[in-house]
């Protein structure tokens, strides 16, 4: 990679991770099967259902990047972890805040901070 990496690119590959891990199939316990018979539903009852929302599926890059990014979650401590995650999650600094017992300007800096430790760790991996 040719650019240097930033907090900000390093926030951005996080917020990748997250919508990411959504579009990836749910995980079903085996061992369990449903005996239903499948519902036949009538053109007409088709016509009148609600749409489901159509779900996207995660593109192999991206499931890649997103394995990439939990390489990088041992490089700095268990409580940035979590504040980078909560933070890609788009949790409210509010919500963070109250969780962390800091301040707003005390939570950014530890989650820039946290960023930049893993892009510092990422541009010395670079040269």
């Amino acid at each position: 990679m040719g650019d240097k990496w930033t907090h900000e690119k390093v926030a951005d590959h996080f917020e990748e991770a997250i919508q990411t891990l959504k579009r990836l199939p749910p995980v079903k316990v085996k061992g369990y099967f449903n005996v239903w018979p499948e519902v036949v539903h009538t053109p007409n009852e088709l016509m009148f259902q609600e749409a489901f929302p159509i779900r996207l599926r995660a593109a192999p890059d991206a499931i890649s990047r997103l394995e990439q990014t939990f390489e990088w979650m041992t490089w700095i401590e268990v409580e940035e972890r979590k504040l980078i995650w909560k933070r890609a999650a788009r949790v409210r600094w509010k919500t963070i805040c109250w969780e962390f017992g800091c301040d707003r300007s005390t939570a950014w800096r530890k989650w820039v901070i946290a960023c930049t430790k893993i892009a510092t760790h990422l541009n010395a991996q670079d040269r």
